[in-house]
């Protein structure tokens, strides 16, 4: 489909050179002097194009307390990689600490429900019993 619409624009395009082509030959020659008289005026007078360049511009060319500009090519020091560090050191023993936490909670929680069940008047064979938490459920 697009392809003859392409074909149509194509064959008009032709029909149009060909007619600038036909009427170009029955101008004057001091028409066409003119006109190639205002080309150049006109191609004098057109503004440049503008050329673009890279330019360098610092990072912190705004910054007033930006200190003095590293070396990039200065290997960073042990004291500037440790600080780099330390966060992901810190979340890593955060994250330790918090699940040692969690399982001395749980852990907690479990002693606290086996020291209820075993102080219990109920002996643990009524825990097991499928009848007995049907009784339950019901007295509830």
């Amino acid at each position: 489909m697009s392809s003859a619409l392409e074909t149509k624009e194509l064959e008009f395009a032709r029909q149009v050179r060909r007619a600038l082509d036909e009427s170009a030959a029955s101008i004057s020659p001091a028409t066409v002097d003119r006109l190639a008289l205002a080309r150049r005026t006109a191609l004098a007078r057109r503004k440049p194009e503008p050329i673009a360049a890279p330019v360098f511009v610092p990072a912190f060319a705004g910054v007033p307390s930006a200190g003095p500009v590293s070396d990039p090519q200065r290997r960073p020091s042990r004291l500037r990689r440790f600080a780099l560090a330390w966060p992901l050191v810190a979340l890593v023993v955060g994250l330790v600490a918090i699940g040692y936490w969690e399982d001395q909670q749980r852990t907690a929680e479990l002693a606290d429900i086996d020291a209820a069940m075993l102080s219990d008047d109920l002996p643990l064979n009524a825990y097991l019993d499928h009848g007995f938490n049907a009784y339950l459920s019901r007295a509830r």
